[in-house]
């Protein structure tokens, strides 16, 4: 005779067993991924071997005015430094990655020459030691706080230069430079108009191109004694 009071209890058994034996589909791995505990994965370190929260000593020069010695993140670019650290916004975050150059800074070298360095992917540590001049460096400011512009300043805004603003600082920058760059080394004036070219081409302009930009360099160069050789 059967004894039924253990036939639940038995099929109950059996099915257990089954289930251990059969493989487990795709939903059941998911769960069983899904609830296992998470394994660490160790970041990459950057290809300078300086993990982000690492930090190195920064002192520079902005505007005139000295900056540290202060600890920076390894990997904090010189325009977050400048937004977040010394509070000069005037530097435009544009492409994010050195192509449009709205970023540019002026670096100014014992030698008396200087250049533009983009700041979206140039890290901070980088200036360490250096001279910068940012576009809040370009006006004047008398006893009263009457602000006066500087000239490439004004002729952008004579010629109606741009029209969102956001690439502006660094044609200022890259104008201020090449325009320095002629009053140490004159040029023929037949020559102008392809230097201009050459000092604005890496520059770029999504609003209302770059005649305008064009013309104002031009009118500044022009008027600036010294920077054409054949100037009356």
């Amino acid at each position: 005779m059967t004894d039924t009071s253990s036939a639940p209890q038995a099929a109950s058994n059996a099915n257990a067993d089954a289930g251990a034996q059969a493989p487990m589909n795709d939903a059941s791995a998911a769960s069983a991924a899904a609830a296992a505990p998470a394994v660490p994965v160790a970041s990459p370190a950057p290809a300078s071997g300086k993990k982000p929260w690492e930090t190195l000593p920064v002192t520079v020069k902005v505007n005139g005015e000295s900056h540290g010695p202060m600890d920076v993140p390894a990997g904090l670019m010189m325009i977050d430094f400048l937004h977040e650290t010394l509070g000069l916004t005037g530097s435009r975050l544009g492409c994010g990655q050195g192509i449009c150059h709205a970023c540019v800074v002026i670096v100014d070298h014992a030698d008396g020459t200087s250049e533009t360095v983009r700041t979206c992917i140039t890290g901070a540590n980088y200036f360490d030691g250096k001279t910068v001049r940012t576009v809040e460096g370009h006006a004047t400011h008398d006893a009263d706080g009457k602000v006066t512009l500087a000239p490439i300043q004004q002729a952008f805004l004579d010629h109606f230069s741009f029209q969102c603003g956001y690439c502006t600082p660094g044609f200022v920058n890259a104008a201020t430079v090449l325009i320095e760059r002629l009053k140490r080394t004159p040029i023929a004036r037949a020559d102008l108009e392809a230097a201009i070219t050459e000092g604005l081409n890496d520059q770029i302009c999504r609003c209302t191109g770059y005649v305008r930009y064009y013309e104002a360099v031009r009118d500044v160069v022009l008027k600036t004694p010294g920077c054409i050789k054949d100037s009356k």
